[in-house]
């Protein structure tokens, strides 16, 4: 659900015509089921996991987790009106917040656990010297591709029009 609201955002934001047309009606189903997919997963995780429902509705832990759910009813409410106005930007830019805010929910859910209940990110861990080594080709190469991926948003900006095509 995630990639189709992605792709269809991102059509709406590369294309006009017909096709955006298109988009912008599908936008707002595609919207409507990553809310319930997200309710789904918020609702089967502390109902799996005793220690995440504790960790959820503890007093002073439900005031720091309580912005999640309510910032993405608050970024789904921005994407249907950004779709309802034909914005072109906008829809797109809200579904990357969207996405981040599950993957923030979810880890918040899980931490510090990576494979509920009983795997932390300690334990998955590799040794210290495999982490520098990783370390340091990272740095090398996290360039090389943030270089590379603004090359090509840049090579590839504005709109795709109709008279373009691909020839």
């Amino acid at each position: 659900m995630a990639y189709a609201l992605l792709g269809c955002t991102w059509l709406i934001m590369k294309t006009e015509g017909d096709l955006q047309k298109a988009m912008h009606n599908l936008a707002r189903p595609l919207a409507l089921a990553i809310l319930v997919v997200m309710g789904i997963v918020s609702l089967w995780t502390p109902l799996a996991h005793q220690d995440i429902a504790d960790r959820w509705f503890s007093m002073p832990n439900l005031f720091w987790f309580m912005p999640v759910p309510a910032l993405v009813l608050l970024t789904l409410y921005g994407l249907f009106k950004a779709v309802e106005r034909n914005a072109h930007y906008t829809p797109f830019l809200l579904t990357l917040v969207l996405i981040f805010l599950g993957y923030s929910g979810l880890g918040i859910s899980l931490w510090p656990n990576i494979v509920p209940p009983s795997i932390s990110i300690w334990d998955a861990a590799s040794p210290p010297q495999s982490q520098g080594f990783i370390l340091v080709g990272t740095l090398f190469i996290i360039p090389l591709i943030l270089g590379y991926t603004f090359w090509s948003y840049y090579v590839f900006r504005g709109k795709v029009t109709h008279e373009d095509g691909y020839h």
